[in-house]
């Protein structure tokens, strides 16, 4: 059945979608003018909404283990659904519904959306990792093209400042991967490059067990520790936000930065419960948020370091046939 829009519909379910799955980007999603803040959390809605449905879990929690023959059939629908969306074809969920808005809207890059099923895509084919450069791809696919498709919403375009919002997304992402190792390895994923862990001699298959804590522990800090070159360059993507923007996405950074350093300071102890951060550090992220935003205006930063991973660049169509690529109708 096709889901008909309904503005208020949409968003209470995008809100609710981002309240449960993730307190630290609803926190700062709360920083946005009211327009972006619609945009960004229906996107962020889909994207939830997506990761959900390959990992058979709700809001991001409890994840199962789904038959392979059902999650190729899951990864397929939402393949199909997508295309749907850009063709401007009527919709079956209210997750795809509140995308197509954003699409329309910001006239979105159907090749960004599609990269991010294709990060799906590896968990569903249960991609091995054999080197840290395998780990990024995956990171870029799942987070960093998020980043993309968020500064889209915040009304960004010239590849420079993009390259700087995939950044954050990256780091994200490996911040993500450190915390979750346990989490992850409970459902047989692994992100870790295989060849640090033959570094440690940790069997991929048991490395959820106790006695590889330690070693854990060291390769965590490494994730964190390559997160960090990603969130610096982020910082310089403020500049060419609105201040609102900047705001929220400061406060983004800093609360995921600080997710890492308690992963670290835990050492071994850093999966003994989830890492998180408390209200009273996110309330003291959101005032160091606005100071960094309002330092960030007019300032000039540093190029972007040549050694820092680089996503892949795309030749998009422009005018008329963007519209067209975002399903939008075109003005005569």
């Amino acid at each position: 059945m096709a889901i008909q829009d309904d503005d208020q519909t949409l968003l209470d379910h995008a809100t609710r979608s981002i309240a449960v799955g993730s307190k630290s980007f609803a926190a700062a999603s709360r920083l946005f003018d009211p327009a972006t803040r619609r945009s960004a959390v229906m996107l962020y809605a889909w994207c939830r909404h997506c990761d959900d449905v390959i990992d058979g879990q709700e809001a991001g929690h409890s994840a199962t283990p789904v038959g392979q023959d059902e999650v190729n059939q899951r990864l397929a629908a939402l393949v199909a659904q997508t295309h749907a969306v850009f063709a401007g074809q009527p919709v079956e969920t209210e997750a795809f519904a509140a995308f197509r808005e954003v699409v329309i809207r910001h006239r979105l890059h159907e090749t960004y959306a599609l990269e991010h099923l294709s990060g799906f895509a590896m968990d569903v084919q249960q991609r091995h990792y054999q080197r840290i450069e395998d780990t990024l791809d995956y990171c870029y696919h799942v987070a960093g093209v998020v980043g993309l498709m968020m500064a889209q919403v915040m009304g960004v375009s010239d590849e420079q400042t993009l390259d700087r919002a995939c950044d954050l997304g990256m780091g994200f992402q490996l911040t993500n991967i450190a915390r979750d190792i346990v989490e992850d390895a409970g459902v047989g994923r692994c992100y870790l490059p295989q060849a640090w862990l033959d570094e440690f001699a940790i069997p991929a298959q048991h490395l959820a067990e106790p006695e590889y804590r330690a070693a854990l522990a060291v390769l965590a800090q490494r994730l964190v520790d390559r997160a960090e070159p990603f969130y610096v360059s982020a910082e310089a993507g403020l500049t060419a936000l609105p201040w609102r923007s900047a705001w929220a996405v400061a406060t983004a950074s800093g609360v995921y930065r600080e997710i890492g350093i308690k992963v670290k300071q835990s050492g071994s102890k850093a999966w003994d419960t989830r890492v998180s951060t408390s209200k009273l550090d996110k309330l003291r992220l959101v005032l160091a948020g606005l100071w960094r935003a309002i330092k960030s205006r007019g300032r000039r930063w540093p190029a972007r370091p040549a050694d820092l991973w680089q996503r892949p660049r795309h030749a998009f169509p422009t005018g008329r046939h963007a519209a067209r690529e975002a399903g939008a109708e075109v003005s005569q």
